[in-house]
Formats: C-alpha cells, structure tokens, sequence
C-alpha cells in the first residue's frame, strides 16, 4: 500500500526521471521555492538531473516520473524504473494521460514524420504517445498541465509522513463554489469543462472569467456525452466539441470516447474535418 511502503525509511531517496515532455512538471517541484529546503531536508534527492549533476545509484523509495512513453526504448526504461522504485508517482497530463503528443494517436504518425523531419528513417519512434501507467503499475498520478505544486507538496508530505496524500478526485465546479466564482457558463454562456475536469488548479481560468480547458483531465464521474451535447445545443459546432477535448488530455479515456463521438458526428455531417 501507498502509505506502508516507505515506513523503514526515515528520509525516502528520491529520483525525478523525465520521459517524452515539456521539462513544466518537474520545475513546478524547483518552483516550490521557500518550500524546497524543507522538502530538500526531508528527502534525500538521489537523482534529478534538471536540479543537480549528483547521481546517487538506486534503489530509490520514490521516483517521480514526467513525460509520456513515445519510443520503444522508453518501454525498457520504464520497467527499470519500476524495479528499482518503491513507490512510483506520475507527474502531469503527459505521464498521466500521453500528453499533448497523443494527438498522434489519432493519426498517422508517419505522415507527421516525414512532413517535420528530413529524414524521417532515421528516428525511431511509437505510433502511440501512452501513459507511463499503461506500461507498468502506478502507485499515484498528479494531473495537470503543469502540476498544481501545492498537490506535489501535499504527496511529498505524505510519503514523508506515511500516510495517503489528500488529493481530490471531484470536479472544477466544486473549485468555482468554493472560492465564490460565479459560473460562467450559466452567467455567460462561455463553454467550460469544468463539470467533467478534476479539480487541482484552484479554478484559475474560471476565476478570469474563462472557461475550464480540461488541464487536469477528466474527474471521477465525468458526463462528457451531456456536456458536449448542451455545447453543440448552444452553438458550438461538433468538430469544435472534437478539439475541446484533444488538447493537454485527449487520450485519456472519457475525453477520448468523447471526442471520437463527435469526430463521428463530423464525419456523419461531411463537414469540417475530422482530425
């Protein structure tokens, strides 16, 4: 269990790996800033090749990984991540869901390949941008695009502390309520998805009067098929309901279904295109 397996370690090795990503997740651990020396004395950082050049060889009781699998040697690196992890937590959109770069699963990767590249034989890469949770077990994944910090704090306590991190599973309506926001989709009209998106952000885009771009993924229970039906009910087109979900999470399960039922929908109209 989460909350067992560190408790024959009095201050966890920590390593921060990096697979397919941006670098955003894991300097919102270095933005801690008055934090990061109380976290620095309570973990030892084994290995976080953004933060030092130290290598401190495994095993590590926590490795915090970043980034989404998109080649066939990231696959054997992640299972030896696991071997030599007690404890594995994902960090952000990419090595929770694929990230940004699972639009490719909804395409040809090959096309992409020889439009960027000049010589597109010599890479080697996945058609599929996947999780890191669809290649080995995950003991806790953090959303977001970046990561809230105070949600990494939060986890980092926890596991110094042996206990289960609080970490919500509800919706960014809750988020909205909380800190007074008034809905703006109901007083506004603006499309949000904050009814289908975890909470984790403190509501940011809501509270400027904005709606909710789904960075944090879907919720427990989302109903992505009634909100996009009210979206399109209200004037939004079905491929625009389609690209509302292909953005920092469009291949996580509830938003991907979601988003091939409109892509459907597209298709089924002629118009638009459906990509």
């Amino acid at each position: 269990m989460f909350d067992e397996s560190l408790k024959s370690s009095a201050r966890p090795k920590l390593a921060v790996w990096k697979f397919a990503s941006c670098d955003g997740c894991q300097l919102s651990l270095l933005n801690c800033e008055e934090e990061l020396l109380t976290v620095a004395g309570a973990v030892s950082i084994a290995y976080f090749p953004e933060a030092t050049r130290g290598v401190v060889e495994g095993p590590y009781d926590v490795s915090l990984v970043e980034g989404s699998v998109t080649t066939p040697e990231e696959i054997e690196r992640i299972a030896q991540i696991r071997e030599m992890s007690r404890v594995v937590v994902t960090l952000g959109a990419c090595a929770t869901s694929g990230g940004i770069q699972a639009l490719r699963n909804f395409a040809d990767v090959a096309e992409f390949r020889s439009v960027v590249y000049a010589h597109p034989e010599y890479l080697s890469t996945l058609a599929r941008s996947t999780p890191i949770s669809a290649h080995i077990s995950v003991d806790l994944e953090l959303r977001g695009c970046p990561i809230d910090k105070g949600q990494l704090l939060e986890v980092l306590g926890a596991l110094v502390e042996h206990r289960r991190p609080r970490i919500p599973s509800y919706s960014v309506c809750a988020e909205c309520k909380r800190r007074g926001t008034v809905c703006v989709a109901v007083a506004h009209g603006t499309p949000c998805l904050g009814p289908v998106t975890q909470a984790g952000c403190g509501a940011l885009c809501p509270a400027y009067e904005r709606g909710c771009y789904g960075c944090f993924g879907p919720q427990n229970t989302p109903n992505t098929a009634s909100l996009s039906d009210h979206l399109v009910a209200t004037g939004m087109s079905p491929e625009m309901a389609m690209r509302v979900y292909r953005t920092f999470n469009a291949a996580s399960e509830p938003f991907r279904r979601e988003s091939e039922r409109q892509e459907r929908a597209v298709v089924a109209s002629g118009k638009g295109n459906a990509r």
